[in-house]
């Protein structure tokens, strides 16, 4: 059967859903956790009552068109480049209206199909024990051996997350509330106190790994109690991170200092908005001078392709480009050692940054990638370390805050 031609998707998702749903009406816990008032308990409880109700109406849907003799079908929204608008009003990508059907009787597309439904009951029973599972637990809870054959319901685990992501845009939920979540990447030290699940964390007494940022950082689990910092730093890297943070700059500069650990992961990214949102704080970005330093700066700032159905809760459109610049090498007289030559595929992903309209239709950054481009090789933020160990710390950043001296 011949893939059916993208459409335009309907609001929710209709004839679809795991059989392994039970109907009727969905029940949540209301009994507070630990920490927890029950306000916040009750907020949670009407959430996972809400999911319950669009997978029920997903097992409706598919168990009824399966009754009425017709093929069971999952509405399934294209997180492509083709189904991504680029919202200059808010700064920030996202997704379109397109959607195609995951067909149960098309071959290339049935294991795809179980696979979905396989995820959605999971879901469904993380939510009736009020529990939560990470991707690599939900990856094994639904991975077994099909009875009568030698063939796996998944093989890897990069089976297993796509589909995770199908569901949320498919139900409209978060995966928060699909009560999944990613292992850790990211910490955080600085001048502020938070509250996580009723444990108060104080990110000033951190020590030298900081606090680790969860994968989950919604309101209901990380309150913020006391802030004292001006702004956030964010680098890229944990070891830039570990300079930063030894040299206490958060201290010497009233910040709080974060990483990602390279592309952050989006309880990262969502924390980092939240900061913006809600206390107002500017955030300032040090990342690698090259294409892909770029490009995590880009994904910052107005969210990414695949995650564009998320961008209203984690893209920050005031994010900042402090460096590393490619006027650096000239600028802070830098030894020709902390050269690295860009690659055919470092300049073919410049070119595509180029061209992303939130870069071509800013000069600044017209100039900035094709002064790369014209150098002909690349930095990394640790290219500092040539002028003194902390030079970046003491001299290079705090210049650069003074002089406001930034891309946006």
């Amino acid at each position: 059967m011949a893939k059916r031609t993208p459409k335009k998707a309907s609001s929710g998702v209709s004839g679809t859903g795991p059989t392994g749903v039970s109907g009727g009406k969905a029940q949540a816990a209301a009994q507070p956790a630990r920490g927890q008032s029950a306000q916040v308990a009750a907020r949670l409880a009407a959430r996972d009552a809400q999911t319950l109700g669009r997978l029920t109406k997903l097992a409706t849907g598919v168990s009824s068109t399966a009754r009425g003799g017709k093929e069971p079908t999952i509405e399934i929204p294209l997180r492509t480049k083709g189904n991504t608008i680029w919202d200059r009003k808010k700064g920030i990508l996202q997704m379109g209206g397109a959607a195609s059907d995951r067909e149960l009787f098309n071959l290339n597309q049935a294991k795809q199909f179980m696979q979905t439904l396989l995820h959605a009951s999971t879901i469904k029973d993380l939510i009736a024990a009020q529990k939560t599972s990470s991707l690599r637990g939900v990856f094994y809870k639904a991975k077994h051996t099909v009875a009568g054959t030698k063939e796996n319901t998944f093989e890897t685990q990069d089976e297993s997350d796509p589909i995770l992501e199908d569901l949320e845009v498919s139900l409209g939920s978060l995966r928060e509330e699909l009560h999944v979540f990613a292992e850790p990447r990211g910490s955080m030290v600085g001048n502020i106190t938070v509250i996580d699940k009723g444990d108060e964390i104080n990110c000033r007494r951190m020590g030298t790994g900081g606090y680790q940022i969860p994968s989950i950082v919604e309101p209901d689990v990380i309150e913020f109690k006391k802030c004292e910092a001006d702004f956030v730093l964010h680098v890229e890297k944990g070891t830039v991170w570990q300079r930063f943070n030894e040299d206490r700059f958060w201290e010497n500069n009233n910040c709080i200092l974060t990483h990602g650990s390279g592309q952050p992961p989006r309880g990262v990214r969502r924390l980092l908005q939240r900061f913006n949102r809600e206390l107002k704080l500017p955030i300032i970005c040090v990342l690698d001078c090259d294409p892909w330093g770029h490009y995590i700066y880009s994904v910052i700032k107005q969210g990414s392709i695949s995650l564009a159905f998320e961008s209203s809760r984690l893209a920050i459109p005031e994010a900042k480009f402090l460096g590393i610049r490619s006027k650096d090498y000239e600028a802070c007289d830098l030894p020709p050692a902390v050269q690295i030559a860009l690659t055919d595929k470092d300049i073919k992903r410049a070119k595509e940054i180029a061209a992303y309209p939130w870069f071509a239709d800013d000069k600044r950054w017209r100039k900035e990638i094709e002064l790369l481009l014209r150098n002909g090789f690349k930095m990394e933020v640790e290219s500092l370390i040539a002028k003194d160990i902390s030079y970046v710390t003491e001299t290079y950043v705090p210049q650069r805050l003074k002089d406001k001296d930034w891309l946006d």
